[in-house]
């Protein structure tokens, strides 16, 4: 039996010893299994060994020698497994047959071997074995040995699974049982192995019509039942959870709610027309309208219909149309929502509806009268038994039964309560569009403002949700929803449009909703109050919303007027950030750190309707572990953190929309710091040489550099004198320094990267130890490097004055970081020179870094002490007007104060010498310092007086 060989192999058997070794195992295992037939407690683990090696040498054999399978067909010792089945044999045999049968399927690599294994029909017995399913591990292994084989169907392998003479699919059948499985994993599974049959281009007519007539209408009505009856757990959940205590329950119920809408969608992107047909159908009357659109408006407790709370409505519409894109589907349930009437619902219409449809109550929320199980059961002993005609899709081949019906066999005066949904919508559609089709831009606007007295019950719900001055609760949702349909493929444009609100890639637009935007900057107007109670999730998404709402593809079409009240919102959010300014030390670390996160993590609406803690009511307190866009601010900080977003959300917004770039912002922009590898002239400016100790690294030779915002490690240009080749940048701001204690030439330094979110741990991008030549260099390094990031945190606070309309005082410079250039001074937020830089021509030596023994410009001399006779008033001189003095005409004789200097001079260096000649000039004036001595600080306080001449 074991003659031949699979060809490409190599050797004969007898060339290679374990091979015979392997054939000789095989024909001793077949003789234990015809030996013990019957399953003992004595051979129980002999046999479930013999099966785990006859599996081992399968699976060989499929991939080395044809002629194993020829043997194991030959001897029919698939029987054997069978039989051995059947007997009570215990959970042991059980576990190690399903166990070995996985492996086996899993690794056929070839067609003829899993042609051998599928014949006979022994497969099929084995799948409708009634397995002791209470048990874990054997309901693990059946359901991963189902799994399995589906993924071998095909158009070939489909003939061993489906059994067309007597009309049984048990492969299917079997695992669609299991749809509603404690276990998450076994539904999982099950909901795989429906798309496998589904999604198999299987052109097997029979087999898809034995889906559709005996399992489509069955497996879809239970399936719907359930997913309702998990919403309606979830909505206990949410109700009876106030105080955040079974988030992880309400977790699960989301995430399962969610594994749902994909399964769904997975099925109807499949796009087989129909299943498509009965799924929608059971989705829209079974589901969507009678549970959650009709929970939109109807929120009182009374009658037998079932409904679930305004929140979880929401937030499982938006759910819906963020994940299914079926266009039938999600046209008649956004029709319905923004165009819809209740009269669908009224009882009346019910009654008529239950009395006409062959399934009472179709468009409730109701439980199958049948199980799944005894329903396919019944199918099953009907055999091929016409079935009646089901409501709002087409069988496959109904066309000629309709045909040889004729049309007396339909009863007369009998409509599908599907149909009538949609004839009431489509006629008020077509009510719509003819009313439409002549208007003007301005014509809609009003008509889309005045929407309220349509009777549309559902849109002004949505509507009256973003009323939020004092809770935000239901308005967040409502604009997920209005996100999501936005942004559905699926939806026509023209559903849209009713209510002007265009889809994500509408080119041609030229009007928008004023009610739906004067909600939209209300939201935003409530935000920027000091006591807001608009959470930033919500404020975000009103921004991304207000600029779909009013851009086309050529800008903007904000009108003046809600532009205004958006400028309005914008100055409210600056006066709020100015109560916080400069109240925490970290100001400046919290300012920058939202921005950067702002910027890096814009909102994500998909994972936001993921996050099953925005159902519960919003909270203030972190200690919940909810993120802090979508919760309410707690403390100083939180608060300042708030300020500062809303800050940043509406600046964008305004700049946005009026087509304005932004300039300045952010505080730090990368492409004006210096970077490793850049070449910098460092003639005349004052470097300090150091040892630079890391652990990675070792011991390096550096220049020390300290500009305006960063200190740079520096080592010499081989090409150029003078100039510097940059091998760490580091900014100033983010920096440590400690000294060491046993070394007074050394310094410990730290550089920390800004942190990517509040609660990471900042990572270290420079830590090292710097060892100087002597103490006094380690002094001088140490004070330059503190001064420096005084000096650099001082300057971008006076940045944020500026951003905040604040008046802006003049620092005080800092020794060595007095830059009086030109080009400078127009540029704000460059933080050194791009000529300082490497340029091409090697004639421009000009230094980045300035000394710290030198102080830009040559400041007056000291003012002389007083004269005896006039105590505190120096000599009078001429100056110049310079942009600290405004420029007065010279009737004007009455003194001003203009300023104070501390341990300096206000004179020489804010204002400039002019000529002694003042006749005629109406620029000059005369300044008295009146100098006075500071208790506080130790040194003179001088006060200038500007008096004109």
């Amino acid at each position: 039996a074991f003659g031949r060989e699979r060809q490409g192999n190599g050797a004969s058997m007898t060339s290679r010893p374990h091979v015979y070794f392997l054939v000789l195992s095989f024909r001793y295992m077949y003789h234990v299994l015809t030996k013990n037939t019957t399953v003992t407690d004595h051979n129980r683990n002999l046999l479930v060994e013999t099966i785990r090696s006859i599996t081992e040498i399968l699976i060989w054999g499929d991939q080395n020698d044809s002629s194993v399978f020829d043997f194991f067909l030959e001897k029919n010792m698939f029987v054997f497994f069978l039989n051995i089945l059947r007997q009570k044999s215990g959970r042991y045999v059980c576990v190690q047959l399903l166990q070995t049968l996985n492996i086996l399927f899993e690794n056929i690599s070839h067609e003829t071997s899993l042609y051998y294994l599928l014949s006979n029909n022994y497969v099929n017995s084995i799948i409708v074995h009634k397995f002791d399913f209470s048990d874990e591990e054997i309901m693990a292994y059946y359901i991963s040995f189902l799994k399995t084989l589906s993924l071998k169907l095909n158009n070939h392998t489909v003939h061993f699974f489906y059994n067309e003479h007597t009309n049984d699919f048990a492969l299917y059948t079997e695992a669609i049982k299991f749809f509603n499985h404690p276990e998450s994993m076994v539904r999982i599974a099950v909901r795989t192995i429906t798309l496998n049959v589904y999604k198999g281009k299987l052109n097997n007519q029979p087999m898809l019509h034995y889906i559709r007539d005996k399992t489509a209408v069955p497996y879809f009505s239970n399936l719907v039942w359930f997913i309702g009856s998990h919403v309606i757990e979830l909505d206990n959940c949410v109700q009876t959870d106030e105080e955040h205590r079974n988030r992880g329950k309400l977790s699960d119920l989301v995430a399962e709610h969610l594994d749902h809408l994909h399964y769904l969608n997975d099925i109807l992107i499949i796009n087989c027309e129909f299943l498509n047909d009965v799924l929608t159908d059971h989705l829209l009357n079974s589901l969507f309208l009678p549970l959650y659109v009709y929970s939109l408006v109807n929120q009182e407790k009374t009658g037998e219909r079932p409904r679930i709370s305004l929140q979880v409505s929401l937030y499982l519409l938006s759910q819906v149309f963020l994940i299914i894109h079926y266009a039938p589907l999600v046209n008649s349930l956004a029709e319905v929502i923004l165009n819809g009437d209740p009269a669908v619902f009224s009882p009346k219409v019910e009654q008529d509806v239950q009395k006409s449809s062959v399934k009472a109550g179709i468009r409730c929320f109701i439980k199958p009268s049948e199980t799944l199980e005894r329903s396919l059961e019944i199918n099953k002993q009907k055999g091929r038994k016409r079935l009646q005609k089901r409501p709002n899709y087409k069988n496959v081949g109904e066309e000629e039964e309709e045909e040889e019906r004729g049309p007396e066999d339909t009863p007369e005066g009998t409509e599908s309560p599907s149909k009538e949904i949609e004839m009431v919508i489509m006629e008020r559609c077509k009510l719509i569009s003819a009313t439409e089709q002549n208007i003007t831009d301005e014509e809609k606007s009003a008509a889309a403002s005045a929407m309220c007295s349509w009777n549309r019950p559902f849109l002004e719900m949505v509507y009256n949700a973003l009323e939020c001055a004092d809770f935000d609760y239901y308005a967040l949702f409502v604009l997920c929803l209005l996100y999501a349909m936005s942004h559905n493929k699926g939806i026509k444009p023209i559903t849209l449009e009713r209510i002007q609100l265009s889809a994500q890639d509408a080119e041609e637009k030229n009007s928008y909703n004023p009610g739906l935007a004067e909600r939209l900057i209300r939201i935003m107007s409530y935000a920027a109050q000091p006591d807001g109670k608009i959470r930033l999730a919500t404020l975000e998404l009103g921004c991304l919303l207000l600029k779909q709402l009013v851009f086309n593809k050529h800008g903007s079409i904000i009108k003046d007027v809600h532009l205004a009240c958006l400028e309005g919102a914008r100055e409210e959010s600056v006066h709020l950030v100015r109560r916080f300014y400069k109240g925490e030390e970290i100001f400046l670390d919290m300012f920058e750190d939202e921005y950067r996160t702002m910027t890096l993590k814009p909102m994500n609406v998909e994972y936001l309707m993921m996050d099953a803690s925005i159902l519960l009511p919003p909270t203030g307190t972190p200690l919940t572990g909810i993120d802090f866009v979508k919760r309410l601010p707690c403390g100083d900080v939180e608060r300042t953190r708030r300020a500062i977003r809303v800050f940043f959300m509406l600046r964008s917004l305004s700049l946005h929309l009026q087509d304005e770039p932004e300039t300045q912002l952010p505080l730090t922009r990368e492409e004006d710091l210096i970077k490793t590898d850049d070449v910098l002239d460092l003639n005349n400016s004052d470097l300090i040489a150091c040892t630079v100790i890391t652990k990675d690294s070792g011991q390096v030779q550096r220049f020390l550099a300290v500009d305006i915002y960063q200190m740079s490690l520096v080592e010499p240009d081989v090409g150029r004198l003078g100039w510097g080749v940059v091998k760490f940048a580091g900014l100033l701001q983010d920096m440590q320094v400690t000294g060491v204690e046993d070394d007074s030439r050394a310094l410990n330094i730290v550089i920390h990267k800004p942190a990517s979110s509040p609660h990471s741990k900042p990572f270290p991008i420079l830590q090292a130890t710097f060892v100087f030549s002597d103490h006094i260099r380690c002094i001088i390094a140490k004070q330059r490097l503190a001064k420096g990031r005084i000096q650099a945190r001082r300057m971008k606070m006076q940045r944020i004055a500026a951003l905040l309309d604040l008046p802006v005082q003049p620092a005080n410079e800092v020794m060595g970081f007095g830059h009086s250039s030109a080009a400078t001074s127009h540029l704000p937020f460059r933080f050194y020179e791009q000529a300082r830089r490497s340029s091409c021509d090697p004639t421009v030596q000009r230094s980045v870094f300035a000394s710290v023994d030198k102080v830009p410009g040559k400041p007056p001399p000291p003012p002389p002490p007083p004269p005896p006779g006039q105590p505190g008033i120096s000599p009078a001189r001429f100056f110049k007007c310079s942009r600290y003095v405004p420029m007065l005409p010279c009737c004007f004789s009455k003194e001003v104060f203009i300023g104070v200097c501390l341990g300096g001079s206000l004179v020489g260096r804010d204002l400039k010498v002019c000529e002694k000649n003042p006749v005629g000039s109406s620029c000059c004036v005369q300044i008295i310092q009146y100098p006075l001595w500071s208790f506080i600080s130790g040194s003179v306080l001088y006060i200038y007086i500007r008096r004109s001449l």
